[in-house]
């Protein structure tokens, strides 16, 4: 029915501009527009792709055009401070003006309900004590660590030179220079942009082992041996697996796999680049300890971690019994949580695979104590920390310093506009599109990565003074409260239980709820 009226009206058009021209030439510029428009209705009509342009020619290109503004319209138009997804406009909003060094404060009140269950809060002291005028560090290394790193509280959490355009890496990374704190390369290796700044990095080692890879794909113990030295490169960390597509593996587009970055990689050019979801080095939680040993050793005895997401309880509890069966144990463990960023993610993994990261840290943090390893190794929480009150939230729960990777982006001028996946980022953060790029100025953004930086630990450290604390060490789950109900509040430590040191080694002590996991974790078999 809409096709027949679009060639009518097309036929009428061109035969009224052709009866007006024997009236005036000038009426045949009316064609200029009407007969592209003409040619793209036909086009419609005729292709079979889609229906809703075939039906509707012309007309049907308004329903894609609106769709592909939706994310813009729903940000700018229609979503309130507090209630967009994957990061509110509030703290989006505390983000930038942080990095901005802008006006930081707000009028008139909060804008949350407070008496919403799941709402969150730090218990001040009547005593508030004076807040720490130099950020703390944390030492990460070991017994078996010959050189441990001293760590900030707040890091640059993973995120690759390919799926960040190299000016976005180059921010990053003088921003954490100027900072002191370190920066996670991600696991697409080593690039250039990562040591031009200097700044301290984390090397992160994915199961496509780029940048110590060799050429059937498998490790390569000298390259890796080579990489490792560097004095930019301060720890290793081995990733098993990320919150936002957990037994995945990681996807780099093709649009992106750009000639320097297929260099960087060892892969070929404009061709999508899929990590296996599963290392290949090893294939047991022995096997996955023995690796990091052999990495140890190989970097000169630099601090080594792996990085996941929570999935079967077993099969971490399987990792624990190996720490005590082999005596090797890592020297961090980065834990993910399943609402964890990406820059693409099946929507299947995105939404429903994962252990939330409160519940993650809070598993790894218990485990590690009831085995009694929790002194020799730091957790590393990563899992949207954007604010000094979500640092509070995660130390209390059992880390022992934060990492941030969207935080990270929103400071370099990320406007959530959904588009990492498509190098058509607009920001120039998430693509490698030279044009876009070029607009990504690089000192400006690595001001604003420092200024974040020093704002939001600054931020943390001043509710740990109104908590009445000294240091981050005494945080506890005591200091954080929850609403669970329209008439009950309970603290972290009534709603957690939170084990004693070496309760898992009596297995009388151990809770009824994680025996069966426990009893089915095997050090030889995931």
């Amino acid at each position: 029915m809409v096709r027949r009226w679009f060639y009518m009206i097309s036929v009428a058009l061109v035969s009224l501009v052709l009866a007006g021209a024997f009236v005036s030439p000038y009426v045949l510029w009316a064609l200029v527009p009407i007969v592209p428009l003409i040619a793209l209705g036909i086009h419609d009509s005729l292709q079979t792709q889609h229906t809703i342009l075939k039906n509707f020619p012309l007309i049907g290109r308004g329903r894609y055009m609106l769709e592909a503004l939706r994310p813009e319209i729903q940000q700018y138009f229609i979503e309130s401070n507090i209630d967009a997804f994957p990061i509110e406009r509030e703290l989006r909003s505390i983000v930038y003006q942080r990095a901005k060094g802008e006006l930081e404060t707000k009028p008139f009140g909060t804008q949350r309900d407070v008496y919403r269950i799941g709402y969150e809060w730090c218990a001040h002291s009547i005593a508030p004590v004076e807040p720490l005028h130099e950020q703390p560090r944390v030492e990460i290394g070991g017994p078996d660590c010959a050189a441990p790193y001293s760590a900030s509280l707040l890091n640059i959490s993973a995120m690759s030179y390919g799926a960040l355009s190299k000016n976005a890496v180059l921010a990053l990374n003088a921003g954490a220079e100027r900072g002191h704190f370190a920066h996670n390369t991600g696991e697409g290796g080593i690039s250039p942009y990562h040591l031009e700044a200097g700044a301290d990095l984390i090397w992160q080692i994915g199961t496509g082992y780029f940048g110590c890879r060799a050429e059937d794909g498998a490790f390569d113990p000298q390259a890796f041996e080579r990489q490792a030295a560097q004095d930019s490169v301060k720890m290793i960390e081995l990733k098993l697996s990320q919150g936002a597509k957990p037994g995945h593996g990681g996807i780099l587009p093709g649009v992106k796999v750009t000639r320097e970055i297929a260099d960087i990689r060892g892969v070929p050019v404009a061709e999508t680049v899929i990590s296996p979801p599963a290392h290949r080095a090893f294939s047991t939680p022995r096997g996955l300890l023995e690796f990091l040993a052999r990495l140890r050793q190989l970097a000169g005895g630099k601090p080594v971690g792996f990085k996941l997401c929570i999935g079967r309880r077993a099969d971490f509890f399987a990792v624990c019994k190996a720490m005590l069966e082999t005596g090797i144990t890592p020297d961090f463990i980065a834990v993910d949580g399943g609402e964890g960023g990406t820059g693409a993610a099946p929507l299947e993994f995105s939404n429903s695979v994962g252990m939330p990261a409160r519940d993650a840290w809070v598993f790894v943090h218990n485990a590690l104590t009831g085995v009694g390893l929790r002194d020799r190794i730091s957790i590393v929480a990563a899992g949207k920390i954007l604010t000094g009150f979500h640092m509070a939230r995660a130390l209390a729960l059992g880390a022992d310093l934060c990492a941030s990777a969207r935080g990270m982006m929103l400071a370099m001028g990320c406007i959530q506009a959904l588009r990492c996946n498509s190098d058509h980022c607009p920001t120039g953060i998430t693509t490698q599109n030279p044009a876009l790029v070029h607009g990504l100025n690089v000192e400006d953004k690595a001001e604003r990565v420092e200024r974040y930086h020093e704002g939001t630990v600054d931020g943390f450290l001043e509710l740990l003074a109104a908590m009445g604390l000294q240091h981050p060490g005494q945080l506890g789950p005591h200091h954080v409260y929850r609403r669970v109900d329209d008439t009950e509040v309970r603290s972290f430590e009534e709603i957690y239980d939170f084990l004693a040191e070496g309760q898992f080694l009596h297995d009388g002590r151990m809770p009824p709820e994680w025996r069966p996991a426990w009893r089915t974790a095997d050090p030889d078999r995931w």
